[in-house]
């Protein structure tokens, strides 16, 4: 197969060709179709947790996919179902990870998932099975944008109606939190951004009032909506500490700030903390909490019911070989949705 593979930080992914391995114990051989990207892979590209012990390896953690093999132990799927690819564990078999082969002998490194890629070997606990009607391109949705932002709102947050919500950052992960707050009926829905295509696209999935911080004063324009103490929820999703700094300020002594967006190693925080030992909470999120063989089926309902449409978060799409433009693109800030890779566009 071939691969986008990450060899060093900061550089652009190498296309190289892998060889497969066999198979092992609980480990399932699928086919890509389509794969998202994530602000999670620019933060590895940028090596924002520190030193990258297992360069080379792959990336890649939401994707749609078909079943071509399964090893010894699997039930979960069988050849030929059609299947999300996630990060966040659900049931069945861990694996061992697999290594893969460059034509010199080399090895790659992998996870449990890998999305960067033709085919992949993948742990059964890191896919679930989907109807083989489900659009294959906006299924790798359901492997971390939307099931992390719903989970963020229902299992973080625990979001009621009627609370008030700040999201900051509105990407694909933030678009999602939106779309779940307004599904609980939260009021207002704040959502906060520098780019203004964003928050044109976040008021279609739900926010009830917009800020650009690069011209408006985010402090202000909270307090004109929510008054002087704050929102209910506050959700930060760039990781940059000054803004976990301010979403910390601007949550109410009662609230939660939750934090998605992951700051780089070395970059601290600094918080009053006397408003911990009473009622506020800051909580890290670790994908929403989401155990995906549980919620990937509720979201589906939603679909099925019409009460949730994943087109309109997939708002570009690039074919494979152009993976590096498209992370480009993402990092700066171009694209407002979810960005969708394309390994064969004629199937959707």
């Amino acid at each position: 197969m071939i691969a986008a593979v990450l060899f060093e930080l900061n550089k652009p992914l190498d296309f190289v060709e892998l060889a497969l391995p066999k198979l092992e114990f609980g480990q399932v051989l699928v086919k890509l179709y389509h794969s998202g990207i994530c602000g999670a892979q620019l933060g590895e590209i940028a090596g924002v947790k520190g030193p990258d012990h297992f360069l080379p390896h792959l990336l890649g953690h939401e994707g749609s996919a078909i079943v071509q093999e399964i090893g010894q132990g699997v039930k979960k799927v069988k050849v030929d179902d059609h299947v999300v690819l996630h990060w966040r564990q659900g049931d069945g078999i861990q694996c061992t990870p697999p290594k893969y082969l460059m034509n010199d002998g080399r090895a790659v490194n992998a996870g449990w998932v890998t999305t960067f890629n033709e085919c992949a070997i993948v742990s059964e606990n890191r896919i679930t099975p989907i109807p083989k009607s489900f659009n294959l391109k906006t299924a790798p949705l359901l492997g971390c944008a939307i099931t992390t932002g719903f989970g963020v709102i229902n299992n973080d947050a625990h979001v009621k109606i009627g609370q008030s919500v700040a999201v900051l950052g509105s990407g694909g992960v933030g678009l999602s939190e939106i779309q779940a707050a307004s599904l609980v009926s939260a009021y207002p829905i704040i959502a906060i951004d520098i780019f203004e295509h964003k928050l044109e696209l976040a008021k279609k999935f739900g926010a009830t009032h917009t800020i650009n911080s690069n011209i408006q004063n985010i402090t202000t324009e909270i307090e004109k909506l929510v008054g002087n103490n704050g929102v209910d929820v506050f959700i930060e999703n760039t990781g940059k500490t000054a803004l976990i700094q301010t979403a910390y300020e601007l949550t109410s002594s009662k609230g939660k700030t939750i934090l998605v967006g992951v700051p780089k190693k070395g970059d601290n925080i600094s918080i009053y903390s006397l408003p911990l030992h009473f009622e506020k909470i800051i909580k890290g999120s670790h994908g929403g909490g989401v155990n995906p063989s549980d919620d990937i089926p509720r979201i589906l309902k939603l679909i099925e019911a019409q009460k949730l449409h994943l087109t309109q978060h997939v708002t570009a799409e690039y074919p494979f070989d152009q993976i590096n433009k498209a992370i480009q693109d993402v990092r700066e800030g171009k694209t407002s949705g979810r960005v969708i890779l394309n390994f064969n566009p004629n199937i959707s």
